[in-house]
């Protein structure tokens, strides 16, 4: 098994994309899930990304990415929206699973989203803890609207960057490893219709846009 520290931030994004084309293509090869990638895992786990996605659940990262057990360190919240917890979780598999790549994964027709636009547009608040969720993607909704924007690709685009943004600002450790080339934070939008994953922003490695 190769050792997440072996691979670069080039490599392990590499890895993931192709896992998706297999995906699109229709042509999956549903790697690492059988008996024996069990019983290999059972002593320790060596995830080569970290995974932090919407929990929509048309978003199953190990089926999009075309992946399997002990492939992604997977975080997920609806809207991808960030507390202390998640960054805790996605520092975790960093620094101590030694991962070189961090993918935040927003997609289109997003709920959260929709519901945020909601808010703003109609001043409708959400119930219970939902407006925790929506208060926190609001900030991407007054964005893209001072922009001009109105598309909901558009919407989704700055939610994602918004998120790597907040990744780089909040956590210390990502941002370390980042300026110190080990990691690379890459923000994707999935889209539902054809299971595509665009790269809509980077902070990291050079090339990795290119492996896209």
């Amino acid at each position: 098994m190769t050792r997440p520290s072996e691979l670069s931030p080039d490599a392990a994004f590499a890895m993931l994309m192709a896992g998706n084309r297999r995906f699109v293509d229709g042509r999956p090869e549903h790697p690492n899930q059988d008996a024996a990638r069990r019983a290999d895992l059972a002593p320790g786990q060596a995830p080569f990304a970290v995974l932090f996605g919407c929990s929509d659940s048309r978003l199953a990262a190990e089926i999009v990415f075309d992946r399997g057990l002990g492939d992604l360190f997977v975080v997920r919240t609806a809207g991808h929206v960030i507390g202390p917890e998640v960054l805790g979780s996605i520092e975790y598999g960093v620094s101590v699973l030694g991962c070189p790549l961090v993918v935040v994964l927003g997609h289109d027709s997003c709920g959260a989203i929709a519901e945020a636009r909601i808010a703003v547009e109609e001043g409708v608040p959400a119930p219970g803890y939902v407006r925790d969720v929506i208060e926190k993607v609001t900030p991407s909704v007054l964005m893209a609207r001072a922009a001009g924007r109105t598309e909901d690709r558009e919407f989704v685009s700055e939610q994602i960057r918004h998120t790597v943004h907040l990744l780089m600002e909040r956590s210390r450790v990502l941002s370390d490893a980042v300026a110190d080339g080990a990691v690379a934070i890459a923000g994707l939008a999935y889209r539902l219709t054809d299971g595509t994953a665009e790269l809509i922003t980077l902070n990291g490695a050079d090339h990795v846009g290119a492996s896209a």
